[in-house]
């Protein structure tokens, strides 16, 4: 999303900031949305319009049959890209309360409606169907500081209407023709017949235009169209039916948000977010996304690192080495930290991990050195110093960002001496002296038993608060033979940070807060500041199995999945960190991106937990090393995918996992 200008003020009575989305039906095939309250009808205010490329090209799109509006019955998803709006109309002819006709709207992000009118009325029918549409051909970051402007004016053109600004028309047509088109309101009318039991249809397709170039081909008829996704059909079924719902939405999820580098269309990575944050590499997000989905495969992962090693700084300097990113707001307590600092730390890890589940040699040793460059800059960027600074210089020194430095100082120790690459040894000197200095430097003691802390200024001084970052503390990371590096905690302390994830104040019953609810400054809905990221949550139910805390991990696990059952197995990125009483439901957050690339792909990191796959490729095996407890009772995962082949295993209610597919030559670890 573009950031309005600054020059540039919102009328007297206009919001400010993102508006609220949570109860939006949001149509997503990148680069096209469609927007719409459950309505169904483009009002033209708001959010609400069909886009391309972050250009509003519909804002308005309303429905008359019979000169009446029709009254919503449902409006719903019937995938990532379509949506499904039914309404009902009544007509002079209805002699009770029954409504004889019924007006579906099927609508597509890729600018397709259709608007079909039913009647089971037992005499034939004469109605007129009027559709009035507009436009501003804003952008949509105007749109969402309530600068989006006025309608631009119409002309008819050929069977519907065109709008036109410098450099873009927009274009609707309709088939059939309309029998009447009047441009100065906007308004196509048909005038239909009806028999008992008959229904007509009314196609409205919207397009971009530019002066002076080729025609965009319009979209297919029946759907989306573009190279299939860089993953196969990975499937889950088993006791809790909930797991195959929350995995089939996730994977369509992710199918929207894929884009493809236009210098570069065979690499494909995620958008972080729909609306807000679907124009622009987001650098963090793709890797972590790449990386929880790693057991669908491997070319997302080698897409996204192939596409962030073409932004990364290679120049001399201190920043030598770094991938850019955007600063980010980290809650109350602390300055913003930078994006390109966790993205330049998980570069290494991604391709680290890859390369076990399957990437292969060739393609490791192309990307191994902008990895090796990212290494360079975490040992230039730490220095002398025990910790690693976010931002570089100056700080503060965060827990989560000396977990990341950690991991990466480890996994790409391994991935250097397996490539034979100098370096590995002062990357495991330097973690070591880190797991030594933090062990003391960032844990604080108090009567409950101890906690770390969220982060140290450069003069020394402890934040105390406790948030869901802490989390990271327990991802340590995939190395050889199916075994994960170390931890920055201590055996002790690793107990004591299991206890308070899993306790009231992180665990809200609905996933892990951002900010614990005891911590000044809590805040539910405050994305770094108590609400439940859903990525977060994945991380520390993985972290907490790996572990062996599988009581706290599947007390998180199951609050997912409750509050996915909610969202209509949908998770937006974030929602409301309120403590869960009976019978209450998860609040959405009004800002929230959904659907999410760290959503979809923590809803798979959580589920393929349960898997606990743990492959070595490279030595030619797999561990398969589930939660002995079970805490969905026997699960069944097919479509997975390791060494680039299809891996499906089953996992019983005594936690025992089979392997029931794998490719020919793969030795089952212990």
């Amino acid at each position: 999303m573009r950031r309005p200008p600054e020059q540039r003020r919102a009328p007297a009575g206009r919001p400010q900031g993102p508006q609220p989305v949570h109860e939006a039906l949001i149509c997503v095939a990148l680069p096209a949305l469609a927007i719409s309250s459950q309505h169904g009808q483009l009002t033209g205010h708001g959010l609400d319009g069909f886009y391309r490329s972050g250009r509003r090209l519909l804002a308005r799109c309303r429905v008359k049959v019979a000169g009446a509006e029709p009254v919503p019955v449902q409006g719903r998803m019937l995938g990532a890209e379509r949506a499904r709006f039914v309404g009902t109309v009544r007509t002079p002819a209805d002699a009770g309360p029954d409504p004889a006709v019924t007006v579906e709207r099927v609508r597509d992000a890729e600018g397709i409606e259709r608007i079909t009118v039913r009647s089971a009325a037992v005499h034939e029918l004469r109605l007129v169907v009027e559709v009035s549409l507009g436009t501003d051909l804003a952008e949509l970051g105007a749109i969402a500081a309530g600068l989006a402007g006025p309608e631009v004016p119409a002309a008819v053109h050929g069977s519907g209407l065109r709008w036109s600004t410098p450099g873009l028309h927009a274009v609707v047509t309709a088939d059939p023709p309309p029998g009447d088109a009047l441009a100065s309101a906007g308004l196509l009318c048909w005038e239909i017949q009806l028999p008992p039991g008959g229904s007509r249809t009314v196609e409205l397709r919207v397009r971009p235009e530019f002066p002076g170039r080729p025609r965009t081909p319009e979209p297919a008829v029946h759907g989306r169209g573009g190279a299939a996704p860089p993953w196969g059909d990975a499937e889950a079924d088993g006791d809790d039916a909930r797991a195959a719902a929350l995995l089939a939405a996730a994977l369509d999820d992710l199918r929207a948000l894929l884009v493809r580098d236009p210098g570069h269309p065979a690499d494909a990575h995620l958008a972080a977010g729909i609306p807000w944050r679907c124009g622009h590499l987001a650098p963090a997000e793709a890797l972590w996304a790449a990386r929880m989905t790693l057991p669908l495969g491997v070319r997302l992962a080698a897409g996204t690192l192939r596409t962030l090693a073409r932004t990364q700084q290679t120049g001399p300097g201190p920043d030598r080495g770094r991938i850019p990113g955007a600063l980010r707001h980290t809650g109350a307590h602390l300055p913003p930290g930078c994006t390109g600092v966790e993205a330049t730390l998980l570069f290494p890890v991604v391709l680290a991990e890859a390369r076990r589940w399957g990437l292969p040699a060739h393609e490791t040793q192309a990307l191994l050195p902008a990895a090796e460059r990212c290494l360079d800059w975490l040992r230039t960027a730490a220095g002398d110093g025990a910790y690693l600074a976010d931002p570089v210089p100056g700080g503060p020194y965060r827990c989560e960002v000396q977990a990341h430095a950690h991991r990466a100082a480890l996994l790409g120790a391994d991935l250097l001496e397996s490539c034979d690459r100098p370096g590995a040894a002062e990357l495991r000197e330097w973690a070591a002296e880190l797991r030594r200095r933090f062990r003391e430097g960032f844990w604080t003691d108090d009567p409950g038993g101890g906690r770390p802390v969220a982060a140290r200024t450069p003069d020394g001084r402890r934040i105390p608060h406790l948030g869901s970052a802490a989390a990271h503390l327990l991802d340590t990371g995939l190395l050889g033979g199916g075994e994960y590096a170390p931890g920055l905690l201590d055996r002790v302390q690793t107990e004591q940070l299991a206890r308070l994830l899993g306790g009231p104040a992180l665990d809200s019953g609905w996933g892990l807060r951002s900010l614990g609810s005891k911590e000044p400054g809590h805040n539910p809905f405050g994305h770094r500041s108590g609400a439940v990221r859903v990525h977060e949550t994945a991380v520390a139910v993985a972290g907490l199995v790996a572990a062996g805390y599988e009581k706290e991990a599947s007390g998180l696990l199951r609050g997912a999945l409750d509050a996915a059952e909610v969202f209509g197995y949908r998770l937006p990125e974030m929602y409301a960190g309120e403590q869960r009483t009976v019978g209450s439901a998860p609040l959405p957050h009004p800002a929230a991106c959904r659907p999410a690339a760290v959503a979809a792909a923590g809803a798979v990191h959580l589920l393929a937990t349960l898997a606990g796959v743990r492959p070595d490729v490279p030595a030619g095996t797999v561990a398969v090393r589930p939660p002995r407890t079970a805490p969905l009772g026997e699960l069944r995962f097919t479509g997975l995918r390791v060494a680039e082949q299809p891996f499906a295993v089953r996992i019983s209610r005594l936690g025992l996992g089979m392997v029931e597919e794998a490719a020919e030559g793969l030795q089952l670890g212990a």
